[in-house]
C-alpha cells in the first residue's frame, strides 16, 4: 500500500509514473515498483518539486518492460519479466530463454510485495 504522504505523479495521458514524498522542505522521488530513486538514495539530498516531477517523467515507464533477476528466499535467482505492477503488488513471470512472451507459455508467477525491496533487481 502507498503511505498516505506520498504524491501520485501522472504523465499527461493519466498513467502513473511514481510518486514524490515530502521531506523537510523537498521531497523524494520512488517508482512505481515501490523502491527509491531520488539521486543518493535515503542519504541523498530532498528534490524540489519540480525537478522531483522531471526525474520521474525521465524514468518513465519503460523499466517495467526489461527482463529483471528474481531472488528467491533459497538464494536461488531467476531471470523474469514484470507482468503486473500497483500498489497492491507485483507480479513477475518466469522467462528463461525469452519463454514468458511466448504463445501459448504458461510460466511461473511470483506474487510480490510493494515495495518490491530487495527481491527484484535489474538484469
Amino acid at each position: 500500500m502507498v503511505p498516505a504522504d506520498w504524491i501520485e505523479h501522472r504523465r499527461p495521458d493519466g498513467e502513473v509514473l511514481g510518486w514524490m514524498c515530502p521531506d523537510g522542505e523537498g521531497f523524494r522521488v520512488f517508482d512505481l515498483l515501490g523502491r527509491e530513486r531520488t539521486p543518493g538514495g535515503a542519504a541523498g539530498e530532498p528534490l524540489e518539486w519540480l525537478d522531483a516531477e522531471e526525474l520521474l517523467e525521465q524514468l518513465g515507464i519503460g523499466y517495467l518492460a526489461d527482463r529483471w533477476t528474481l531472488r528467491q528466499p533459497d538464494g536461488a535467482e531467476r531471470p523474469v519479466r514484470i507482468s503486473e505492477a500497483s500498489p497492491r503488488g507485483v507480479v513477475v513471470v518466469a522467462d528463461e530463454y525469452g519463454a514468458a512472451s511466448a504463445v501459448g507459455a504458461d510460466p511461473e508467477r511470483f506474487a510480490l510485495p510493494f515495495p518490491v525491496g530487495d527481491a527484484l533487481a535489474p538484469r
